[in-house]
């Protein structure tokens, strides 16, 4: 699905076989041990005792820390190159959790789309009468670099598209950020990963990666509805820090 989906289920496979390679080591030392040095009939002698062996203390020491190490290198070096935003990309995605929705800020192209209406007095009931289908559709160019910037209107949500192997927090007055290449167009389920409250199981949204012909079909439509310019921090339940935001990143010029 991404850049990053070939190396991170490698990885994930690799794990597993080393891990289930440990558990028969283990489980066959203790069915051997069971086996080999159980009580037989009329042997009433205590086993030898060892107080210290050093050469086993420092194999089974030794050991789990080699492993260890070497999983932590490839886990840091493996999110280090997910998480790196330091490159260049093709367009900016603001995407802002709310109680209980989704709003997404489409930078480069000044449009905006949402699940519903932003209504300062909504209520919970008004949310769980929605439809499913009136979930967002956040719509992405195929193979091109999307900068996604996470930000909360109220409490701590969290972005997460199970097909990018990648979710991220959104926290109140914080700015999160990771790229993403979507290679491999069609529709997929997007979802807030963090208990955030009562109808949390509602903050769903669709993730459709398209053609850049369709990809400008869809931003001209919005900008043909009037969702010209960006949802604002004016609409958090929260102040956001001066300075937390830069223009363009959702706050008012």
């Amino acid at each position: 699905m991404t850049e990053h989906t070939d190396t991170l289920v490698q990885f994930w496979v690799d794990t597993w076989i080393a891990a289930l390679l440990v558990g028969v080591l283990v489980w066959g030392l203790l069915i051997w041990c069971v086996i080999v040095y159980r009580k037989r009939k009329h042997d009433n002698t205590l086993p030898v005792q060892l107080r210290y062996h050093l050469p086993l203390e420092l194999l089974y020491t030794f050991v789990p820390l080699v492993m260890v190490g070497v999983l932590f290198y490839y886990t840091a070096a493996i999110q280090d190159e997910q998480t790196d935003v330091t490159g260049e990309y093709d367009l900016q995605i603001e995407a802002i959790g709310r109680q209980w929705a989704f709003d997404f800020n489409y930078v480069d192209e000044d449009v905006w789309d949402t699940g519903d209406p932003w209504d300062n007095d909504f209520t919970p009931d008004e949310v769980v009468t929605s439809a499913p289908e009136e979930v967002p559709t956040l719509v992405l160019p195929v193979d091109q670099t999307v900068e996604f910037v996470v930000l909360s209107r109220d409490v701590a949500h969290s972005f997460w598209v199970p097909a990018f192997l990648y979710k991220l927090d959104m926290i109140p007055g914080e700015r999160n950020v990771f790229h993403i290449t979507p290679g491999v167009e069609g529709t997929y389920i997007g979802k807030c990963a963090e208990l955030c409250g009562e109808f949390h199981a509602n903050m769903l949204f669709n993730v459709e990666v398209v053609s850049e012909a369709e990809f400008e079909e869809h931003i001209a439509a919005l900008r043909e509805a009037g969702q010209t310019g960006q949802l604002d921090s004016s609409l958090d339940r929260i102040s956001i820090p001066s300075g937390q935001r830069t223009p363009g990143q959702g706050e008012d010029d």
